[in-house]
């Protein structure tokens, strides 16, 4: 079986699903059931146990890891969203740090448990993130146009990029020196339905329907690369499968644009989808904000390894994806 922290929010449930369409193995999420956690998301799921609690609480962690015996330990659970960080670094640091720490503690103590064939097959994967790189942009003309590859330097901006990039150096050092078995992945921003609706997409989609301003920051001229969810989990699968320990892996989407020009799109997607009723184009209700301070002007990863080693690409067509995951939350609007 598998033991997943952070099972019960967006990318660790769609884990979560998709895992268990593959493979016959039960899962034991672990999850604190903070604000943007929902019990829905695993609630109709055979094989996932939920159990609430924090990541941070070594005793309970090392209680599922001696009773349930699990062969990979997947870590999701993390404070993510860069506006909460800057109003708050504090829970940032808690979650992503420490409680990567004290996850790290306890597997390594369950690790002199096993016997050497278990020992052997036991993987540790833990989930990152793109912001680790900081602002592409700034590397200058001779920064690679297809991104950061694994390996190269850290320079997050943002107090939850920093604290995503401290907990990966926290892997890789207990890797290094204790022998814990671990993989590193970095990913490209995810989109998809379940989203917490604090995230981009579902801001834009939410404000367009309330008639509302769809705030966009500075001049939305910042660059994403967007990854469809369940092509990243399907990615964490293959690599948690046949992945090589000791490994870091990025996993990216393909399909870099302006946050403005998402927003249109999705605007047309609206359009199309449920036009408003003076018949003018959502787009009419874009807004610029001011930026938010130390914004990243673009992130970018080359994610040609994964494809190289391992055989993995994304499937989801980016426009088809998009205009799903709208039609996803007009059906519950």
């Amino acid at each position: 079986m598998l033991l997943v922290t952070g099972g019960a929010g967006f990318i660790g449930g769609t884990f979560v699903r998709r895992w268990l369409a593959r493979h016959a193995e039960p899962v034991v999420i672990l999850d604190a059931m903070t604000y943007a956690a929902d019990r829905a998301v695993v609630a109709d799921l055979q094989g996932a146990t939920l159990v609430t609690g924090d990541v941070r609480d070594a005793a309970l962690v090392a209680s599922l890891l001696a009773t349930h015996r699990p062969r990979a330990v997947v870590h999701f659970a993390a404070e993510s969203h860069v506006d909460r960080s800057i109003a708050g670094p504090a829970a940032f640091v808690e979650t992503n740090i420490v409680g990567t720490f004290r996850l790290l503690e306890a597997v390594r103590a369950h690790l002199d448990t096993l016997a050497p064939v278990e020992r052997g097959r036991f993987r540790f994967l833990s989930v990152s993130t793109d912001e680790v790189y900081g602002d592409w942009a700034d590397r200058g003309s001779d920064a690679p146009e297809a991104g950061a590859v694994e390996g190269d330097a850290y320079a997050p901006s943002s107090p939850y990029a920093a604290s995503k990039a401290a907990a990966d150096h926290l892997v890789r050092a207990w890797a290094r020196t204790y022998g814990v078995p671990a993989i590193v992945t970095a990913c490209s921003n995810n989109y998809g339905p379940r989203q917490y609706p604090e995230k981009l997409i579902p801001v834009v989609i939410r404000a367009a329907l309330a008639g509302r301003p769809l705030p966009i920051y500075g001049d939305g001229r910042q660059v994403r690369d967007w990854l469809h969810v369940d092509d990243h989990c399907d990615a964490l699968v293959h690599v948690l499968e046949v992945g090589r320990v000791g490994a870091t892996y990025h996993i990216g989407g393909g399909r870099s644009l302006t946050n403005v020009d998402l927003v249109r799109r999705i605007c047309a997607d609206l359009d199309a989808l449920r036009p408003r009723p003076d018949g003018a184009s959502y787009a009419a209700q874009l807004a610029f904000v001011p930026d938010r301070p130390g914004h990243d002007r673009r992130y970018a990863l080359d994610a040609s390894r994964l494809t190289r080693e391992l055989g993995w690409h994304p499937v989801v067509d980016f426009d088809e994806g998009l205009r799903a995951t709208v039609a996803w939350y007009l059906a519950r609007a």
